[in-house]
């Protein structure tokens, strides 16, 4: 990838990166459209040397043009001038990629990451993690709503393929949470390899959980207690070093409780998948128990065991809002709507309506503007309340 030097200029304290912001070599530490927090964050940044791909460049200049322009026709004063930078929705056009087929590429994905997280680790475990790791970032960045509605749809529909689509869904929630974060880019792989590799030493178990029937017996409670600590073990014996991603794993259940940013980051990182972790199982139907509506799930995240504030819960909801793209609604006409995009505001996403107010089935989603008094949000609805498979392709369409 060709890297060009990007000036310290266009970095604006609490204003989004209007590009993804790279390093020398090409790899990615910081999306555009993240939050720059701090001026500490933004002198870490500089110090690091910050590049944009060659095409982001060209496409940043064209957007400073254009704002640049704007400004004058305007009168706007000399200082203002100098100090222009465009916004991340002016450099637009130069997002990531949007695939043509977000399910396909979520699906050729899944199917990897099942062989992998179902075969006993080998040599190249971390390298095969790594990969998949890249894949499913691409799909986030491509279209972050795109991405939570094709997981959140399959994760509160399905019970089949459910240890690895909790673990691919989990892994996204903690990428787009960490951006409300101060922490460094570089702990964000490790962040999301901890989430997706939580659970490899119950995978199957977990599979299996999800579709028992009967009680967990004693033989099963003794693998969920241990599995944090035995899948880091495993990892480690296969090769693998980020302890970071170790850690984070190991601590993923036993994460203390205070404040988030006064513990050590392994533990910030646990403290993360552990909260997300929660979040995509309430959303998770399973045969002994019926999935959560959204809203709830989200309360879930947000407070911790002393029915507390969590910062890593807070973060979740500011990313994902506490109607996630993939979840269901019911408007304030009765209508049961399905969330396809988040919205300026966390009350305000973009809907779809799937039930009419008889309750019978609409024979084509209708998209509704959560803004009109006659479509708010009056609520979550749970997965089992709406009778009726989706058209996600469809879905995706509008």
């Amino acid at each position: 990838m060709a890297v060009i030097q990007l000036h310290p200029t266009a970095l604006r304290v609490g204003h989004p990166i209007p590009v993804a912001l790279r390093d020398a070599a090409g790899q990615l530490l910081m999306p555009r459209g993240t939050l720059l927090a701090d001026e500490t964050q933004r002198q870490q940044l500089i110090a690091r040397g910050i590049y944009v791909d060659a095409a982001d460049s060209e496409q940043f200049r064209k957007a400073l043009a254009g704002k640049l322009d704007s400004m004058v026709r305007s009168n706007a004063l000399l200082g203002q001038i100098a100090r222009a930078v465009p916004d991340a929705a002016d450099c637009g056009p130069a997002a990531p990629r949007r695939h043509a087929d977000p399910i396909a590429a979520w699906n050729a994905v899944l199917m990897r990451a099942s062989a992998l997280l179902h075969d006993a680790p080998q040599a190249d475990f971390g390298a095969r993690v790594e990969r998949i790791d890249r894949e499913a970032l691409s799909l986030v960045e491509a279209d972050a709503d795109a991405s939570l509605l094709t997981l959140i749809h399959s994760t509160t529909q399905e019970t089949h393929q459910y240890s690895v689509t909790h673990a691919l869904l989990v892994s996204a929630v903690c990428e787009l949470a960490a951006r409300h974060l101060s922490w460094p880019a570089d702990w964000r792989p490790s962040l999301r390899r901890a989430a997706f590799t939580m659970n490899l030493a119950m995978t199957t178990l977990q599979d299996q959980l999800a579709v028992q029937d009967s009680p967990v017996t004693p033989r099963q409670r003794e693998q969920i207690d241990s599995h944090a600590s035995r899948g880091s073990r495993v990892m480690r014996e296969a090769g693998v070093a980020d302890e970071l991603w170790l850690q984070a794993v190991e601590h993923h259940h036993a994460s203390p409780p205070g404040p988030l940013d006064e513990l050590p980051a392994p533990l910030q990182l646990a403290r993360l998948v552990q909260r997300a972790d929660i979040f995509a199982a309430r959303l998770s139907p399973r045969r002994m128990r019926r999935a959560m509506a959204a809203t709830a799930a989200a309360k879930a995240a947000y407070l911790d065991e002393r029915q507390q504030a969590d910062a890593a819960g807070a973060a979740i909801i500011k990313a994902v809002g506490i109607y996630p793209p993939g979840s269901y609604v019911r408007l304030a006409s009765t209508e049961v709507a399905v969330v396809l995009r988040r919205g300026r505001r966390a009350n305000e996403p973009l809907v779809a309506s799937v039930m009419g107010r008889s309750g019978t089935p609409l024979g084509e989603p209708a998209v509704r503007d959560t803004r009109q008094k006659a479509h708010e949000i009056a609520g979550g609805v749970a997965p089992h309340e709406v009778k009726l498979r989706l058209n996600l392709q469809r879905l995706l369409q509008l």
